[in-house]
């Protein structure tokens, strides 16, 4: 059973920061992608930012310049930066990833954690 676990969602002011973290634990043998994508009221889910199996990071356009991607492979843990948000940052972010757990390849999603950007 593979899992992922964020944390760090919450309220933050614009133009503040925040760290959002996400875990992946279980039975997992190879890690291919993973990162973060948002979904806000009304919108379509969109990439916020992601790693692939050859260690290049894509950005989203709005958030390009602002949001830093980061990962800690001995922990299995990426993390996003948030500086600058702005309002139209608040969303429910989600963390995916592309693993082999046990012979199998499958995508993974967290629960997803709230961020609203309000002063």
């Amino acid at each position: 059973q593979v899992q992922l676990v964020e944390s760090g969602g919450g309220l933050v002011q614009p133009g503040g920061s925040l760290r959002l973290s996400c875990a992946a634990s279980g039975s997992i043998f190879r890690i291919y992608t993973m990162g973060w994508y948002r979904r806000a009221p009304g919108k379509e889910r969109e990439l916020v930012a992601e790693i692939d199996s050859g260690g290049n990071i894509n950005y989203g356009d709005s958030v390009k310049g602002r949001f830093t991607f980061s990962r800690d492979n001995t922990k299995n843990t990426v993390y996003l930066q948030m500086n600058s948000p702005r309002p139209e940052d608040t969303a429910v972010y989600y963390c995916h990833a592309e693993i082999s757990s046990r012979g199998l390849y499958a995508n993974y999603w967290g629960q997803g954690t709230q961020v609203t950007v309000s002063s």
